[in-house]
């Protein structure tokens, strides 16, 4: 990925954000029959291995780092794989999916005002006007146009849980952006994955009562794709591809497209037969409004220019 255009990154970019949506229509077909914190563990099981046999395969060598850089490497790792997905599942058990996904579409607003902060360049206007629309879409889609689901929004602890991993992922993805300096992208991702599963299995072992291996093998073969499909797109494809944006985009504008994944997830859905309606469709629509606003204005801006040197001219 050295030689990369903008088009190109973007394009991978969506991909990955697809990927990640379309993970919460296919562990439907799984969390029926096999826990979450074991569904976790195969995730980044599964990623951790296609990572090590690509490396294997461009030979490409460990990069020597102090034990500073591995010490941060893989605190930043802990707190946005292994801490953001323990503490997204433990939410989402205690507290509505609708509420859950209102929380964490505020993620794209916190990284790029943590961004904006620890830059000390706050948001522009057609940044703010972006997130704005983007967060206005995301709404749509999630509640489905019922603004009752707003009104009744009350927080309990499992919405304070999802709070502080959306905190996370939003710290991870700001931090990210500093380790592209001195760390290449396949070898960080590989570093979360096993920091992130390592943090899983230590934490199910203080459950008791989790069996990975004989949970996955009493799947029909369906579920094992379906874990496969999560272990590998949802996982190796999502992070690989989102992190190289982070390096090349920056975090904010990167965090940005994370609005598109209740609209990938309801794509997903109408693939799989699952029904969308129209206002969330509309919603659908709003979200990539938000997303093209910037460039839509720079072209804007760019054509009045033309016009007014001709003008002259």
């Amino acid at each position: 990925m050295k030689h990369q255009t903008p088009i190109v990154t973007v394009s991978l970019l969506v991909l990955s954000i697809f990927s990640w949506g379309s993970v919460f229509p296919v562990s439907k077909l799984v969390l029926g029959q096999m826990t979450e914190n074991s569904l976790v563990v195969w995730r980044f099981t599964i990623a951790a291995l296609c990572l090590m046999i690509c490396l294997l395969v461009k030979r490409q060598r460990w990069p020597q780092l102090s034990i500073r850089q591995y010490a941060w490497v893989l605190l930043i790792s802990l707190i946005g794989v292994g801490g953001f997905n323990l503490l997204l599942f433990t939410g989402v058990k205690q507290t509505a999916a609708t509420n859950g996904a209102l929380v964490m579409a505020l993620s794209p607003l916190v990284t790029a005002l943590t961004v904006a902060a620890l830059s000390r360049k706050w948001l522009n206007r057609t940044q703010t006007l972006s997130l704005a629309i983007g967060l206005s879409g995301v709404l749509l889609v999630i509640t489905k146009g019922s603004w009752q689901a707003l009104a009744q929004f009350q927080f309990n602890q499992g919405d304070l849980t999802i709070i502080a991993a959306m905190l996370l992922w939003s710290a991870y993805t700001t931090a990210s952006q500093k380790v592209a300096g001195w760390l290449p992208l396949l070898p960080f991702t590989l570093v979360s994955m096993l920091a992130g599963d390592a943090f899983i299995l230590a934490f199910n072992a203080t459950q008791g009562d989790i069996h990975p291996v004989t949970e996955l093998l009493s799947l029909p073969l369906q579920g094992i794709m379906a874990v496969i499909y999560i272990g590998v797109f949802g996982t190796v494809v999502g992070y690989v591809f989102f992190l190289n944006a982070v390096q090349r985009l920056g975090s904010a504008p990167a965090a940005l497209f994370f609005n598109l994944i209740p609209v990938c997830a309801a794509l997903t859905a109408v693939m799989m037969g699952q029904e969308v309606t129209s206002i969330q469709v509309t919603g659908m629509a709003v979200v990539l409004l938000g997303l093209m606003l910037p460039q839509l204005l720079k072209l804007v801006r760019q054509r009045n220019t033309i016009q007014t040197c001709d003008v002259n001219s």
